[in-house]
């Protein structure tokens, strides 16, 4: 016998929390389980444009995020979220019971503490996803509270409570199945690249990065030579980056684009290196793609969590890593170019990265899901989610 599946999501805010949620859930419907799902987030986090657009069932809270160290101007909302915590503790506990699901997924964000609160107190199995090398603050609460935790790096493990160790799986960080299928020759007839060098694809993020443009303004004159550019600036740095002056009979190797869509996984195929962040969701396509980059990582995040991604990358050979917070253009420019000047250097690096990634990360992570939905049912009902376990 057969039956459906409860599933209740939670986790958002960011990306990095949103789309590994999403990615599992697709890998479930692969799976052709049966299934309902709920998923709990904030009003204004991107979960509830992104379970919109998919039609997704969704239900906002109330959360609050405590800073630990906060300046005076943070000081007020820090008070205020204080307050706003046991609203949404309510909240989760109210839709969680009334829900009844079968397992909780929590990818993270200060919106899925709530959550396993309301999981633990109604008896449900709450499986934890880390993203970062870091385990961060929320996290660190909910893995005492979770059934299972599942982690993208084996060395996250240090950063659990050691009562919680016991419970961890790595399992990789899920990324979006259509990233493994770009193909690189439609990239260079898109934007009508050459072969004569390699392919530099720059991005800071949807919105773009103020340091990581204007270190590639700086740096393209001396650049163009030995590399073409596709560079994702952000729409709000579009008209800028293409009144960048470059000499004349190399501007057709630099190509400014505000956004990059359903191209991403073309130029990914294509590009030779890659200069990024280094968030939990760039890393994990890095490695998973088997690409080499040169990152530069926000600072500061919380824990410091990007520049501990790059430094992990950097010490992998997967990776170069400008960590200190003002990188200079000279000092970008000398990570870039041995890496430009030597095939060689850049396909064991890429194999470097490659041997840290996990392509089956979403398909790890619904078999924990499942495993634990299986093990929370058994006291519950008789029956089993069918198709799972199936690939």
């Amino acid at each position: 016998m057969s039956r459906t599946l409860r599933l209740l999501i939670t986790g958002g805010g960011t990306g990095g929390h949103t789309y590994p949620a999403l990615t599992t859930l697709s890998a479930v419907q692969r799976r052709q389980v049966p299934h309902d799902v709920l998923w709990v987030g904030t009003a204004n986090g991107l979960e509830a444009r992104i379970t919109a657009e998919h039609g997704i069932p969704f239900k906002a809270i109330t959360t609050g995020k405590l800073r630990r160290r906060p300046n005076l101007k943070e000081l007020g909302t820090n008070i205020a979220d204080v307050f706003r915590i046991p609203v949404g503790v309510c909240q989760a506990i109210v839709h969680a019971a009334r829900y009844l699901p079968d397992v909780v997924l929590s990818t993270g964000g200060y919106v899925a503490v709530p959550i396993g609160v309301a999981a633990k107190l109604i008896r449900r199995p709450l499986v934890m996803h880390e993203q970062t090398t870091v385990v961060g603050l929320a996290n660190r609460i909910l893995a005492r509270l979770a059934t299972r935790i599942a982690l993208s790096h084996e060395s996250s493990l240090a950063y659990l409570p050691a009562s919680a160790r016991k419970k961890a799986v790595v399992t990789g960080n899920p990324i979006r199945p259509e990233l493994l299928q770009g193909n690189r020759a439609a990239a260079y007839d898109l934007f009508g690249l050459t072969f004569e060098v390699p392919l530099i694809y720059v991005t800071g993020g949807a919105q773009g990065s103020k340091q990581i443009n204007t270190l590639i303004a700086e740096i393209l004159p001396r650049l163009l030579p030995h590399a073409q550019v596709v560079h994702q600036c952000g729409p709000a740095w579009i008209d800028q980056m293409r009144a960048v002056e470059v000499p004349a009979d190399l501007a057709d190797r630099y190509h400014p684009v505000p956004y990059v869509g359903g191209e991403l996984a073309d130029l990914f195929a294509a590009a030779d290196v890659v200069i990024a962040r280094s968030g939990a969701g760039t890393v994990s396509e890095l490695t998973a793609i088997g690409k080499p980059a040169v990152l530069i990582p926000l600072i500061p995040t919380g824990g410091d969590e990007q520049r501990k991604n790059a430094a992990y990358l950097a010490e992998a050979g997967a990776a170069r890593a400008l960590l200190e917070p003002r990188p200079s253009a000279e000092q970008l420019l000398a990570e870039l170019m041995p890496l430009l000047a030597d095939p060689g250097l850049r396909a064991a690096m890429a194999q470097a990265a490659a041997k840290l990634g996990r392509v089956d990360a979403a398909d790890a992570l619904c078999d924990v899901l499942l495993e634990a939905a299986r093990g929370g049912a058994q006291a519950s009902s008789p029956g089993s989610f069918g198709g799972a376990g199936s690939r």
